[in-house]
């Protein structure tokens, strides 16, 4: 459950009154108003990465208008979470002369509770929060839910029932793609995804920060924008100051938040531990025979289960690669975009008792590679910006890398962007924390991967050379030989 607040002042909706001014979610607020008045009954599950804020938004878009709403207790038992059941039954006024033993005898008698405030005509709303704890061995739940569901709230037009859980897996296991009870059920899905660094910056500007552009990412490069993570930022220290604190500190609320963050993904996380770890140890992601080969797994079994539902999860993505033809997916790439757990993995095992390790080593090559090597995920995740900049959003695009297959070193290209219109940005990327100057050496490779690049794919569109850097580019002889010059600003939109 996501207990913390990023909202600032109230805003008015055409009909669900005065609600918070919730950051970076118009987009899920203005959906679920549409479904709070769309004539029949909802069955809406909202899911996604734990510390994202999916049980903030629910609990105050609809503060004092919930017929009943509880949380399942993490690595709860059975006793547990039925006492979890009656505790908020008994919150909500809901008298009852028995303890249910069966979770279908619970929701016959949240039935019959719900029953009188149902008939009134009013949108009956119902929140059931952290649902996959309550789905505990052989208790039954979702099967008794589905029949909660089928037999009753879905007959009435203003039932509203809402699911939330951070276990992404067993959300769509077992709610969205359910093959029981809840078959083709949910009327609507929402996956709440982090904030952009632009809603990272007007959240830290609504709790009073005064960071730089450059220190925003800085610290999206370590927290990504995990409402939670960036909620626990203290505006009267520096950046290196709150890393230290929040991660270094061997009491520090982020010490430990890495093992917690996957055991609330997954029931079993070591599996997907091991994936991410590996892909940690590789820039530029691995293919899925590559990480068979790596973990010394069978082709078979679940690997795919698993990287799907990395996928899913957020925390991995699969983009293409560029050949004489696009790469379809068998030899898709996989590759770590969760900051938190890239940074976690770097860092862990680096900074034994030192609790000031990230005052003490900024400026080191360490942390000067760890920056360039994030800055280059940070723009990954914000290619919709790039793209906005370029003024090629409304466009039609392909992302994807390239790895040269015949150059010695290999010559490989992060981020490609394909226009409709027959012009390929191809685009580098620089991290400097001061006026970054493009040095010949270095645009000498840049020109060596183009045309690389133009050589081994046999393209014939427009190549536009594209560098992408956190702070300006210098002036120099070499400046004006890149066409198109971004920098962290564009990230922004």
């Amino acid at each position: 459950m996501d207990l913390f607040l990023y909202f600032c002042g109230t805003k008015t909706t055409k009909n669900m009154g005065e609600v918070p001014n919730i950051i970076g979610r118009d987009k899920e607020i203005t959906e679920i108003e549409k479904y709070l008045h769309s004539g029949q009954p909802e069955f809406v599950a909202v899911y996604g990465r734990r510390r994202v804020g999916k049980t903030f938004l629910i609990n105050q878009l609809f503060k004092g208008k919930m017929a009943f709403a509880m949380t399942g207790v993490l690595e709860g038992s059975f006793d547990e979470e039925m006492d979890a059941f009656l505790d908020a039954m008994d919150l909500y006024g809901f008298e009852l002369k028995e303890r249910p033993a069966t979770w279908m005898r619970a929701f016959t008698l949240l039935r019959k509770a719900l029953q009188p405030i149902v008939e009134t005509g009013d949108a009956c709303i119902v929140f059931l929060d952290e649902i996959p704890c309550l789905d505990t061995h052989g208790s039954g739940f979702a099967k008794a839910l589905g029949h909660f569901w089928n037999s009753w709230a879905s007959l009435y037009d203003n039932m509203k029932l809402f699911v939330c859980g951070s276990a992404t897996t067993w959300m769509i296991k077992n709610i969205i793609d359910s093959h029981g009870g809840l078959h083709d059920r949910i009327t609507h899905e929402l996956k709440l995804q982090p904030f952009t660094l632009k809603e990272t910056e007007q959240y830290l500007a609504s709790r009073g920060f005064h960071w730089s552009r450059l220190a925003i990412v800085q610290s999206y490069m370590m927290f990504g924008g995990v409402a939670y993570y960036l909620s626990l930022l203290d505006s009267a220290l520096s950046l290196t100051q709150n890393i230290d604190n929040l991660y270094f500190d061997v009491d520090g609320p982020l010490r430990r938040e890495y093992k917690r963050l996957y055991k609330t993904l997954f029931r079993s996380p070591e599996p997907y531990t091991r994936i991410v770890e590996l892909l940690a140890l590789h820039k530029t992601g691995l293919t899925r025979a590559e990480i068979v080969e790596k973990l010394r797994k069978e082709s078979g079994g679940n690997l795919s289960e698993l990287l799907d539902n990395l996928l899913e999860c957020g925390l991995v993505r699969k983009y293409k690669v560029r050949e004489k033809n696009v790469v379809k997916n068998k030899g898709s790439i996989y590759q770590l975009t969760d900051m938190f757990s890239l940074f976690h993995i770097h860092f862990a095992d680096k900074s034994g008792s030192d609790n000031h390790y990230w005052a003490n080593h900024l400026g080191t090559p360490e942390t000067n590679t760890w920056l360039g090597l994030a800055f280059e995920r940070v723009c990954l995740l914000h290619v919709q910006q790039i793209k906005e900049v370029l003024h090629i959003d409304t466009m039609a695009t392909q992302q994807y890398s390239w790895r040269s297959k015949e150059s010695k070193p290999a010559a490989q290209i992060d981020l490609i962007i394909d226009r409709a219109d027959d012009v390929v940005n191809v685009c580098e990327i620089k991290y400097s924390a001061k006026e970054y100057s493009l040095s010949e050496e270095e645009s000498q490779k840049m020109a060596y991967r183009l045309e690389t690049f133009r050589r081994e794919t046999g393209t014939r569109q427009s190549l536009y050379s594209t560098l992408i850097t956190a702070s300006p580019l210098a002036e120099n002889a070499y400046s004006n030989d890149i066409p198109v010059k971004l920098t962290m600003d564009a990230l922004f939109g």
